[in-house]
């Protein structure tokens, strides 16, 4: 009894430790590793918060504290295989589709693209020369490493060493031996520029501030630089910016700082306007016009697309599904060859094909307007659309084929049913329960198949009297680039968030309803 005591109490005591020791390099490499990843994400997160970017911050923050949890307590063990990839989900996936969400919300486009603490700093960062400012003739100097350095001579004959990030006055900082012009050959290891590169280095210097916050110095000619001061300054205490040319207040409205007589400071920054990008969709004349056609059309499109690719796919399969034909290896993979191909080459490849002067098919066919035509445009599209979808119905109606049971078709020839009675009562409910799900997501993927309809024509031909950019061949996805990055006008993120979530909501209502009707054949097919 005391031996088995003894054994047990060394089993209990001693064999952890010696797994411990076993294991102490592992959990050591471990440890460091995630401190090295919390000591990155506090940095991360500090820049994030400071910049404003206080969801990313927080998204980063709950990952990186996961990924903590998981790999700190044995009771989570098996989920260390699988957090990398739940972590780039949330950070690549979940992330992006709730930061497009709180965008529809805002006015986030090209004006209001950075947060509010950016935008402040980068307003705080403009100068202006005043009347009064200070000029200095100017040598350039340069290190080995390309850098630029200004050696400053002032009105009343002070010199000054101007580097990006300080201005030092000449008896701080080591001098080389002086040249015949009185400046010196060298600076702090910078080499004085040949007088025959001046006019070169020019160039360099514009838009280049040298000097620090208290001393800012810009080369405005050959000879001269100026001394230059900050122009707006900030006030935290009523969020407003005031110009120190001529005392006007700027005061932010909307995300961008406006003075009293129209004029704005850029950049803005995004701020939430409630549901004013969803009102401009339904209520804007420029959106609301060509909205209707376009509408329809994108259900036209994405239904005949799925409809035209499936029955010739089934088609195809069904024909190669007999015996009796010889190779039909060699033909299924033969159909299988458009599949490979990238369908933006075959688009590229179609839209040569209809060329009305150098195309195989539009030089010899009547002129019936190929890219012009509103109606042959959509054909276009829907033949390209046909040559690039019908290899993968075709796939996948040939393994659905192949697991009907012949049974049945022997049954029902025995019962007198003709080939196309067998195709209406059994092939094709029992077809579309395999396939039905395919068939969903390809109509989804064709509701927002954007690729084919930029592609052909860019949506074209335009549609007439339209203030919006929009053509007959849009589809809602390729009308909500046009209309947020077209025409000219900047890029407008808000508007373009908001048209995707109206998307995504109607395909998620098609989507529901045709699981449903999916739903409704597995019922029938009990009976089959």
């Amino acid at each position: 009894m005391a031996s088995a005591s003894a054994t047990k109490t060394r089993s209990g005591l001693f064999a952890p430790l010696s797994a411990m020791s076993d294991n102490l390099l592992a959990i050591i490499v471990r440890l460091v590793l995630i401190m090295l990843l919390d000591a990155w994400t506090m940095v991360l997160v500090y820049r994030f918060i400071r910049d404003g970017s206080i969801g990313f911050a927080i998204t980063i923050a709950l990952v990186v504290l996961a990924i903590n949890i998981v790999f700190l307590r044995n009771a989570t063990m098996p989920l260390r295989w699988v957090i990398p990839g739940l972590a780039f989900m949330v950070m690549f996936h979940i992330y992006p589709v709730l930061f497009t969400v709180s965008t529809a919300f805002t006015n986030y486009s090209d004006g209001h693209l950075v947060e509010k603490p950016v935008a402040i700093r980068q307003i705080e960062s403009q100068t202006y020369a005043p009347d009064s400012a200070i000029k200095f003739s100017w040598s350039a100097y340069e290190n080995p490493d390309g850098q630029i350095g200004l050696w400053l001579v002032g009105p009343d004959g002070q010199n000054y060493w101007a580097i990006p990030g300080a201005f030092t006055p000449s008896g701080e900082v080591a001098l080389g031996e002086m040249g015949d012009d009185g400046n010196p050959l060298s600076v702090e290891g910078y080499q004085k520029i040949p007088s025959n590169r001046r006019l070169a280095t020019l160039s360099q210097l514009q838009n280049v501030t040298f000097g620090d916050e208290g001393h800012s110095v810009t080369v405005t000619s050959g000879s001269n630089a100026i001394q230059l001061e900050q122009r707006y300054i900030y006030n935290p205490d009523n969020d407003t910016f005031t110009d120190q040319t001529d005392g006007a207040v700027y005061t932010a409205i909307r995300g961008t700082y406006t003075s009293a007589d129209g004029k704005t400071l850029i950049p803005g920054f995004p701020v939430n306007i409630g549901l004013d990008n969803f009102i401009r969709i339904f209520r804007g004349p420029a959106i609301r016009g060509p909205m209707v056609l376009i509408f329809s059309w994108t259900f036209i499109y994405a239904f005949m697309s799925v409809l035209l690719t499936f029955s010739l796919g089934l088609l195809l399969a069904l024909v190669l599904n007999d015996p009796i034909l010889p190779g039909r290896r060699l033909i299924r993979v033969l159909m299988v060859v458009p599949y490979a191909i990238p369908a933006f080459i075959s688009v590229l490849i179609w839209r040569g094909m209809f060329n009305p002067i150098l195309g195989v098919i539009g030089s010899n066919t009547p002129d019936i307007g190929w890219f012009t035509s509103p109606f042959w445009a959509k054909v276009g599209i829907l033949l390209v659309q046909l040559w690039v979808g019908f290899p993968y119905m075709f796939l996948i109606t040939t393994g659905a084929l192949q697991g009907i049971p012949g049974d049945i078709y022997e049954a029902a020839k025995v019962d007198g049913a003709s080939g196309i009675l067998q195709f209406r009562r059994i092939t094709l409910p029992l077809l579309l329960i395999a396939v039905g799900p395919l068939l969903i997501g390809s109509f989804a993927f064709n509701f927002n198949n954007f690729t084919i309809i930029d592609l052909y024509n860019r949506g074209g031909p335009p549609i007439a009297n339209t203030p919006a950019p929009a053509g007959h061949t849009d589809i809602l996805i390729s009308f909500t680039y046009r209309l947020a990055f077209g025409g000219g006008r900047g890029a407008d993120y808000g508007l373009a968030a908001a048209i995707s979530i109206i998307i995504f909501i109607i395909v998620a209502v098609i989507t529901l309803i045709n699981f449903r009707y999916t739903g409704m054949l597995e019922e029938i097919s009990e009976n089959v």
